[in-house]
């Protein structure tokens, strides 16, 4: 079905609208929605959403505008402006992907299932198999093609891909930088079970795994080696994330000894604390002997 679209917005009842069946952006009611929800109280929509037509219903899904929609419903607005598109739900599935992928914030999570989506929907539509590259003309896979439209390599796409694989509180620890990418793409292998009993073992020890500990467990499961007492004492290992460390801000030192890099102010700062701890010992030696 081609992309048609009606050449200018209509005024659409916000109850004959649906949010797209699994599309995988967060629509979060924090100071952002806030925010948008008093500018749409004051101004309405400036931008129309986008919206296909559900088949066989007088009802329509949303393309574009997710988070419009939601403010626009939060703020009492009974009808929201939008461009009708004729198109199938896989081409809306590939258009609800673009549209939202180039945005400033984007959670590692909406990125891994709006790249599945896209990859499921081009698959069904037979795109993998009609697409030659211009280069080498050669056929090019989902994977690739993908990769070439955001900048990213067909392994990095299929990288993001298997977090969709993780259970939703290891994908909400990646989320919150709790878990690197590398990290929670090596535990996506994990099945369901086993990444629950990790997600006991990092609560109770309150830690999270490296990347050499969660490829290690990867290696074990796949092995059919890992256990829930292996995953503990992987994570009472001691790796550099966990150390306890002591932080002190750069002015603060720097205003002692200018111009110099972070080697040196560390170097500064230990033999300081030396000079001052042998201060102390001669003072304590001192009140010693007057004691006497």
């Amino acid at each position: 079905m081609a992309n048609k679209k009606l050449k200018a917005p209509v005024n659409i009842p916000v109850e004959k609208i649906r949010p797209f069946e699994g599309h995988p952006y967060k629509v979060l009611d924090n100071e952002e929605m806030n925010t948008l929800i008093e500018s749409i109280q004051e101004q309405g929509i400036l931008s129309p959403i986008h919206l296909r037509p559900i088949e066989n219903t007088d009802e329509y899904e949303v393309i574009s505008g997710h988070r419009r929609l939601h403010a626009a419903v939060k703020a009492g607005i009974k009808e929201v402006p939008a461009f009708i598109f004729a198109v199938s739900r896989d081409e809306a599935a590939i258009m609800l992907v673009d549209s939202n992928l180039h945005r400033e914030h984007i959670l590692p999570s909406e990125k891994a299932f709006a790249l599945k989506l896209k990859m499921d929907a081009m698959s069904r539509q037979g795109q993998r198999t009609d697409l030659t590259s211009t280069q080498v003309g050669r056929k090019l896979e989902t994977a690739e093609i993908i990769g070439e439209q955001i900048n990213e390599s067909k392994n990095q796409v299929r990288r993001y891909i298997r977090l969709t694989y993780l259970i939703p509180e290891l994908l909400d620890m990646m989320d919150e930088g709790k878990i690197a990418f590398s990290v929670g793409v090596e535990l996506s292998f994990l099945d369901e079970q086993t990444q629950y009993d990790l997600l006991h073992v990092i609560e109770e020890q309150e830690c999270t795994p490296s990347y050499s500990q969660a490829w290690h467990m990867h290696r074990d499961f796949n092995s059919g080696t890992l256990t829930v007492e292996g995953i503990e004492n992987m994570l009472m290992s001691e790796k550099p994330n966990q150390r306890q460390m002591f932080k002190l801000p750069l002015e603060q030192v720097q205003k002692f000894y200018p111009n110099a890099n972070k080697q040196q102010l560390e170097n500064y700062v230990m033999k300081a604390c030396e000079y001052y701890n042998k201060a102390l010992q001669r003072q304590r030696n001192r009140n010693s002997r007057d004691a006497r």
